[in-house]
């Protein structure tokens, strides 16, 4: 019986030593299973962003060796390489965990994982007028915008596309105000254009371009006429001559103009007879000059002469209503009409004292070395009268 027990004993030790041996790949010892290891170039990114993956500091005991190397992205996008490195774009944002799965040229595997996280871009929450007038005050709010992650933002406004007002020529990078709502005002009508660009505190950017379409306003027009008096008393030697410069058609329409020059009567017989002058008008903008000479009636009268213009402009409608951009642009196209710019610019008086007689010296002295003289000058003008209606 001993004996028989201890062959049985020994069946026993064998038995389990084989087993043991036929197990030892499954238990880990002695296993030639490969050891999966992988590193990102970046492990927090942006919407958008390409993150690098390095898998090939994975180990495999020798003799093995790795040959193959799966990558699961997540949401069943995998990709399969013979070499342990790849990379991938992240579009959607969150906590994305990539698992590399390495093989060796026996068939057996380990993985490895790391944890990406993605940045999603801010929202754009922007309130805008429908509409706005020329010269009117509109506000572009975007203070309600707002990071998901719950990060600061910054703004970046770009207020008109069509203007490039950093002048490196291109005029859709321009960083015209910084603030959460920005305030407006056009000058033209039209559908303006902007970019408003949000940053969050990671880096990641929204863009928006928006509109805003600005309508011109209506205004209406009435010609106010107007007399304008001047009278200019002087004295001008023999051989001299007096300018007086006039600006009548600033902001106005002359339609007529009458001037009228009177020399002072010589008293004494002995400066008889009555002097002569020359009165001369100049419009340079306009290419018109005119000269008279002084005349006497009769004896009784004094010496005069006068230029006399009527219809110098064509007469306007008035009364009815325009649509522009401003009032100023209203005047400036109604004073700039073609064939009713007539008289606009300086005008240039000239009165010139010809003759003054006699010259024939008394005791030494010539008795009329010269005149006083009246000018009397009168501008009919029209003068547009602008005013906003409907606003």
């Amino acid at each position: 019986m001993l004996l028989m027990d201890g062959r049985k004993l020994t069946v026993i030790i064998l038995t389990g030593f084989l087993l043991f041996t036929s197990f030892a790949g499954c238990s880990g010892l002695a296993s030639t299973t490969p050891n999966a290891s992988i590193t990102a170039d970046q492990t927090t990114v942006n919407v958008g962003d390409t993150v690098n993956f390095d898998a090939r500091d994975s180990t495999a005991p020798s003799p093995t060796i790795i040959d193959e190397y799966v990558w699961n992205f997540g949401i069943g996008d995998k990709r399969t390489t013979s070499i342990g490195i790849t990379y991938h774009t992240f579009s959607e944002a969150g906590h994305h965990d990539v698992e590399v799965e390495v093989f060796n040229d026996q068939g057996e595997s380990d993985r490895a994982s790391i944890t990406i996280f993605v940045n999603s871009p801010p929202t754009i929450i922007l309130e805008i007028p429908g509409y706005v007038r020329t010269n009117e005050t509109a506000t572009i709010d975007a203070s309600n915008s707002y990071d998901l992650e719950g990060g600061s933002i910054e703004f970046l406004w770009d207020l008109n596309l069509g203007f490039d007002s950093n002048g490196d020529g291109d005029p859709s990078n321009d960083a015209d105000d910084n603030d959460p709502a920005v305030n407006v005002i056009y000058s033209t009508s039209g559908n303006m254009s902007g970019v408003l660009t949000v940053i969050d505190d990671n880096g990641a950017t929204t863009t928006q371009v928006w509109h805003l379409m600005v309508i011109s306003r209506m205004f209406n027009v009435v010609w106010e006429e107007q007399i304008i008096h001047h009278e200019i008393n002087d004295h001008t030697e023999q051989g001299e001559s007096t300018i007086i410069e006039q600006l009548p058609g600033d902001g106005a329409r002359i339609m007529q103009v009458n001037a009228t020059l009177t020399l002072s009567r010589d008293l004494l017989p002995i400066q008889w007879p009555e002097d002569n002058f020359t009165l001369r008008v100049s419009i340079p903008l306009s290419g018109w000059s005119q000269s008279v000479q002084t005349t006497q009636e009769n004896i009784t009268l004094n010496s005069t002469a006068s230029i006399n213009r009527a219809s110098m402009n064509p007469n306007p409608d008035s009364g009815y209503t325009v649509s522009a951009d401003s009032s100023q642009s209203v005047i400036q196209s109604l004073l700039n009409e073609p064939g009713a710019r007539f008289g606009q610019g300086d005008w240039i008086w000239t009165i010139i004292a010809d003759q003054c007689d006699p010259d024939i010296l008394i005791d030494g002295l010539d008795p009329d070395t010269g005149n006083d003289w009246s000018l009397v000058i009168e501008y009919r003008i029209l003068i547009p009268r602008v005013s906003e209606v409907g606003a």
